[in-house]
């Protein structure tokens, strides 16, 4: 915007200055034209009272030789002969003898084009009755003087109105340039989740880009108080589910010992930590970090081991396989897997996929998890020996189920955002145990090497082999 309108301003100042200057300069040569010609007039005129005096040539040639342009060899005489109709000259002439005629048969001066310049001629009458004509030469030169310097000065006179006026363009652009500027870096760092921005209302900003400011600052606080309810909206129905889980747990104090009843408690106390997690997270990301045990914001951790929480969700959802009757596998997570991804989003990325196993599945359906390393990625693969999903592209997009029972689509949307927060992504497609296999590619920084790659083209992993039969698979069951 800045270089458009100094752009603008030389174009417009240029045609005003040549619509102003052009015809000064050409009045300005006029002039020129003009003043010499009235001075060759004059010299001519000089003549006048010594030729009615006399037409000695000797006196007219003391006359002549007092005057400037005799020295310059530009002024001439010519003189009747006795009355008669002949002309002698005194000085050098360049007219010819007819335009000489001419003038003094018609009695007016005129001028005449002859080489150098022009000759202007003037009658001027004589004591003896007749009619002399005086010759004066005027030069191209004496018809430009001054007029190069003139058209200079006019020149470097519409040179300095285009910088002034580039200059004004420039400080005006600067001004307009820069609220603009910071009106974008707002709406930038907005877009980036600096929910505290704000746009500065500087004094010499247009009162457009002002109101644009204010409008900005408007809506930044908007978000903020939409956000904020969100947060609480989320938090205040996550602490609603606390008045079940209490009922949940004393019921499930009352089923005595056994297997079944140990299951059912291990499981509601994982359901109220992850309530209480819900309820720490939504309420402290409001103040920039997860709330500690003394209600304090902590940093929330950005990054976090995948084999380990992997292992901890595989481990959790184990319990209700074993009650199912589902034969599952677990493999590639025994070494560390840095990935920028907080534990809780991937602990709810693969409980949801988990979770969709368990609900639309029949009871007994195998399920395998595997991880795979690579230098710059590692991919998680969830596996079912289900029916699969007939329309993949539908069941990524959010709030689209995949056919099954009650199925919303949001599981699958959960894992993606998880997988697209590191540049990664989610794919669908079938398994080796020939149902749904579910991939989750999560970007890291390089790292070890990968192992050679499979006939599917992922690294080989000790122990993946698995047999199809009836229903069930062989596995080697990893806890």
């Amino acid at each position: 915007m800045r270089w458009a309108l100094v752009k603008v301003s030389v174009a417009v100042t240029t045609m005003v200055a040549l619509a102003f200057l052009i015809p000064l300069g050409l009045m300005v040569r006029e002039t020129a034209r003009d003043r010499a010609f009235t001075v060759a007039e004059r010299q001519a005129g000089e003549l006048g009272p010594a030729l009615a005096i006399t037409t000695d040539q000797q006196s007219l040639q003391r006359a002549l030789a007092s005057t400037q342009a005799w020295a310059a060899g530009q002024i001439a005489v010519h003189l009747p002969i006795n009355g008669g109709p002949f002309l002698t000259t005194i000085g050098r002439s360049r007219a010819t003898d007819t335009e000489i005629r001419t003038v003094e048969t018609d009695g007016a001066a005129a001028s005449t084009t002859v080489p150098g310049g022009y000759a202007y001629l003037s009658p001027v009458a004589v004591g003896s009755g007749g009619i002399a004509v005086v010759e004066v030469f005027v030069p191209d030169a004496a018809l430009s003087d001054g007029v190069l310097s003139a058209w200079l000065v006019l020149t470097g006179v519409a040179v300095v109105l285009v910088l002034i006026s580039v200059l004004v363009a420039d400080r005006l652009g600067t001004r307009i340039v820069g609220s603009a500027r910071r009106l974008a870096a707002g709406a930038r760092a907005l877009g980036a989740g600096d929910l505290a921005v704000r746009v500065p209302q500087a004094d010499d900003s247009p009162p457009e880009l002002r109101e644009a400011a204010v409008a900005f600052n408007a809506m930044a606080d908007r978000v903020v108080q939409l956000v904020a309810d969100e947060r609480e909206l989320a938090a205040d129905l996550s602490h609603r589910l606390r008045t079940p889980l209490t009922v949940l747990r004393l019921n499930a104090a009352a089923l005595g010992t056994g297997d079944a009843a140990e299951q059912t408690r291990h499981a509601v106390d994982q359901l109220e930590r992850e309530v209480d997690r819900i309820i720490s997270t939504a309420r402290a990301r409001g103040s920039g970090g997860l709330v500690g045990a003394d209600g304090d914001a902590v940093p929330e951790p950005l990054s976090c081991d995948a084999a380990e929480v992997i292992r901890d969700r595989v481990a959790f959802w184990s319990a209700l396989a074993e009650d199912e009757g589902r034969d599952w596998q677990l493999a590639g997570a025994e070494d560390p897997v840095p990935v920028a991804v907080p534990a809780a989003d991937l602990g709810a990325a693969l409980d949801s996929l988990l979770g969709n196993v368990f609900r639309h599945t029949p009871e007994g359906t195998a399920f395998a998890v595997d991880v795979h390393r690579e230098p710059d990625a590692v991919y998680i693969l969830v596996s079912d020996a289900g029916p699969g999903i007939a329309d993949a592209d539908a069941a990524l997009r959010r709030g689209h189920g995949h056919g099954g029972a009650g199925s919303t689509g949001l599981g699958l949307d959960i894992a993606r955002r998880v997988a697209e927060s590191t540049g990664g992504g989610v794919t669908v497609g079938w398994s080796v145990l020939g149902g749904t296999e579910i991939r989750i590619m999560l970007r890291t920084a390089a790292g070890e090497p990968s192992p050679g790659p499979s006939a599917d083209g992922l690294p080989d992993q000790a122990g993946r082999s698995r047999r199809r039969g009836n229903g069930r698979i062989r596995v080697r069951v990893v806890r």
